[in-house]
């Protein structure tokens, strides 16, 4: 047996029978990492959970990667696009290419008695993937596409109380144009998905709803949306579909632009990653405040342990073997706050994500509740971490024991 590894398993079953400060500090040290670790896994959990709930909602509303025209500015007044383009069989044999969808934008006016509400009339064609309007969806149902001549609309929980309208009401709808136009919709149903900016606005129906007010001819749509089976892709598909789209454009002497969920919506990208300096500070001053615990705690162990060390010492044992006998203490103490803290956190965010037990103000926040996503990649690194970075630390006070002179200790005994 491992000489180091037996004395230690020899002072830890001491440890169960005495009760001594040094055991209380111990315990207080485990006490400490088990906290540190259990708000270092929530809090991970929470900025990856509330930056995934944001980028899904975003998606659900433009995709993660946009096709548009070039002369399309920021208004939602797009030029139009050619719904045959060549480079769509290729963009669609993409690995990375889960769906590729075309759609057509139009603002307008909606008026309900007195109220009046700016929108945007987004029509997609049947085939469009509408799971997250189905998931968010609160009253009624999903608009019927497989008419061209529905005027069925989906509309969301704002818009229909800024406008006091319910399922199965008109919607008379201006837009501004020459001539000026109206339609008058039926609300087919009602959603809610938290993300104010974008439900006070949006309102779905038929892509040919949009065709026929602005007269286009036949094929013709405000771009394509591309959605991805890894999102964290996003910028290098990017990429190869503006490659893919100047190299047909050259070709037909029809230029598109390729944006990215970044490019459409950047404010909400650069509010996420604020949130990522804020976890970066929170997972520092836990580390510090676990290392520094530990630390403390090792000293009092070695100056519990004088007696036992000069003893050691006396009998042969050198420095680098007496470091490894408290280092391997150090990885025990460790070891089971790091357990100790995983179960808490994880059984605290598991309870969250179940029960939503915490609620925030959507309005503020953009969701319901605190969101919980537990990633095991980030779980793994976390606790590796942890324990290579306070074993680390565990270095500095284990050279107090190459000052340790045998001769004084046992004599002071």
């Amino acid at each position: 047996m491992n000489f180091e590894y037996f004395i230690v398993k020899k002072i830890l079953r001491s440890q169960v029978r005495e009760k001594s400060g040094a055991n209380t500090l111990v315990n207080v040290s485990i006490i400490a990492i088990a906290l540190s670790m259990t708000v270092m896994i929530l809090s991970v959990a929470i900025i990856t959970g509330f930056k995934k709930e944001i980028k899904d909602k975003l998606t659900g509303f433009g995709s993660h990667i946009q096709i548009s025209s070039l002369s399309a500015n920021n208004s939602w007044e797009t030029g139009t696009v050619n719904k045959d383009q060549p480079f769509l069989a290729e963009l669609k044999r993409d690995v990375d290419v889960r769906d590729v969808f075309p759609f057509a934008t139009k603002p307008g006016i909606v008026q309900s008695g007195k109220e009046l509400q700016g929108i945007v009339l987004k029509g997609v064609e049947p085939g469009y993937n509408m799971d997250f309007f189905a998931k968010n969806l609160v009253a009624g149902k999903l608009p019927d596409l497989s008419r061209p001549d529905s005027l069925e609309v989906l509309v969301s929980k704002t818009l229909a109380r800024l406008l006091r309208i319910n399922v199965g009401m008109k919607l008379p709808t201006y837009f501004v144009q020459d001539p000026p136009k109206m339609r008058s919709f039926k609300v087919a149903g009602i959603y809610n998905t938290g993300l104010e900016e974008y439900d006070k606005i949006f309102v779905y129906c038929n892509l040919s709803v949009i065709s026929t007010i602005n007269n286009w001819q036949s094929g013709e749509i405000s771009g394509f949306e591309v959605r991805l089976h890894d999102p964290s892709k996003m910028d290098q598909v990017a990429e190869r579909i503006q490659d893919l789209v100047d190299h047909s454009g050259i070709q037909s002497n029809n230029m598109l632009q390729v944006k990215t969920l970044k490019d459409i919506a950047p404010g909400f990208f650069d509010f996420l990653s604020l949130t990522d300096t804020n976890v970066w500070v929170i997972l520092t001053l836990m580390l510090l405040i676990a290392g520094f615990n530990m630390i403390s705690g090792l000293l009092i162990i070695i100056l519990d342990r004088t007696n036992m060390i000069g003893t050691l010492k006396a009998l042969g044992t050198n420095n680098q073997s007496m470091s490894r006998i408290f280092l391997y203490q150090a990885g025990y103490i460790i070891g089971k706050g790091i357990i100790l803290g995983n179960l808490i956190g994880l059984a605290l965010a598991i309870i969250q994500d179940h029960f939503h037990l915490i609620p925030l103000d959507p309005q503020s926040y953009f969701v319901n509740s605190v969101p919980i996503h537990i990633n095991i990649v980030h779980l793994l690194m976390l606790n590796i971490g942890t324990l290579a970075l306070t074993l680390v630390m565990m270095l500095i006070p284990s050279r107090l024991l190459s000052r340790i002179s045998p001769s004084e200790t046992i004599k002071f005994d």
